[in-house]
């Protein structure tokens, strides 16, 4: 189980980490924040990696019992499919009970956490994206800016260069080059503008390659940066404590709520499903049934997932809900189970 959980998670968090890493080129993310990103989101991987690397561990370790006849010496010995079932609901009900904590308390948290992260790096200002020792180009105004070194919480800057295209007097576009000792960013308590404000520099204005220009010495030299939108985002049902879901009459509310007990809820009927399931041929292979138990497991999520957005578009009532699936695939367990003693007469003791 947890060599199949690892090689599932390493699976899935890289497909995500690409994401997040587009995501974050397209608007300007740090890509250092995308660690701390992928660390809060973890929970929400494992706890739907874990029940499946359970139940995949169930139907490799059986698997390879029947392949080598042990299974067969098992019941000779007078081990009862009963007991076979229960020696396998404790591991499952470990299982279970990590899930359960997953999903209830620090899936939601590591949403909210990461949802934070987003939002910081929304209301930054282009200039906290320098990289020291790099031109970069700063958005669509064709500015161009660089700066030698960064110092305390990156927001001080040493040696500064600026070139912005600015239109003169005359209406025609000339270019600016601003030049630096220091510099540092400033929100002004009153307005809630942000300033860069660049210390001990010139000020170059004209055309490139020709004689008519301007310099321009100063002490200290104010350049207002566009403010950040606050971000103001609503609580989404997945990000919210499971408290303050259990007394919310919102159908968005109560589909989340029974989402995050279900997790926990299959690992049990998945693994009562996966001990009949991994009883193999041995001139089949252990393999043989492993492709359709996942397309099993597959379609036990699925419609959990699509349950879920009927809930809580009121397509389906709360007080069947997600229920059903659950009966449901608990009776294909049971049934897979029956046929199975059928089969195999183990003794009951």
């Amino acid at each position: 189980m947890l060599a199949v959980t690892a090689v599932l998670l390493l699976v899935v968090m890289s497909g995500r980490f690409i994401k997040y890493m587009a995501e974050a080129a397209a608007k300007g993310f740090s890509p250092e924040m995308l660690v701390s990103v992928m660390g809060y989101r973890l929970p929400g991987f494992l706890e739907l990696i874990l029940p499946l690397g359970l139940f995949l561990g169930i139907l490799m370790a059986y698997g390879r019992l029947y392949l080598d006849s042990e299974m067969t010496v098992l019941s000779a010995c007078g081990m009862s499919m009963r007991r076979l079932v229960v020696i396998t609901l404790i591991p499952a009900t470990l299982v279970a009970i990590a899930v359960a904590f997953l999903s209830l308390n620090l899936s939601p948290m590591g949403a909210r956490e990461a949802q934070a992260l987003f939002d910081e790096q929304r209301n930054r200002t282009e200039f906290d994206f320098l990289t020291p020792g790099r031109f970069q180009q700063l958005g669509k105004s064709g500015q161009v800016a660089y700066t030698e070194s960064l110092t305390g919480d990156a927001r001080n800057m040493h040696n500064v260069f600026i070139s912005q295209p600015e239109r003169n007097a005359a209406g025609e576009t000339e270019l600016v080059l601003l030049i630096a000792e220091s510099g540092y960013q400033q929100v002004d308590e009153n307005t809630g503008s942000h300033f860069l404000v660049m210390e001990n520099g010139y000020r170059y204005d004209g055309e490139p390659g020709t004689a008519d220009y301007r310099v321009t010495r100063y002490d200290k030299y104010a350049i207002k940066l566009p403010t950040p939108k606050p971000v103001t985002r609503r609580l989404e049902s997945e990000m919210k404590p499971t408290a303050a879901l259990l007394g919310s009459s919102n159908p968005a509310d109560i589909a989340q709520l029974q989402w995050r007990i279900s997790l926990p809820l299959l690992v049990p009927i998945i693994a009562l499903i996966a001990v009949p399931l991994s009883r193999v041929n041995p001139r089949q292979g252990r393999y043989m049934r492993l492709l359709p138990s996942i397309f099993l497991y597959m379609g036990y999520i699925t419609l959990l997932s699509v349950a879920r957005s009927a809930v809580g578009d009121e397509k389906i009532p709360a007080w069947l809900g997600l229920w059903w699936i659950h009966l449901g695939f608990l009776g294909i367990g049971l049934a897979l189970l029956a046929n199975l003693h059928h089969k195999l007469p183990w003794v009951s003791k």
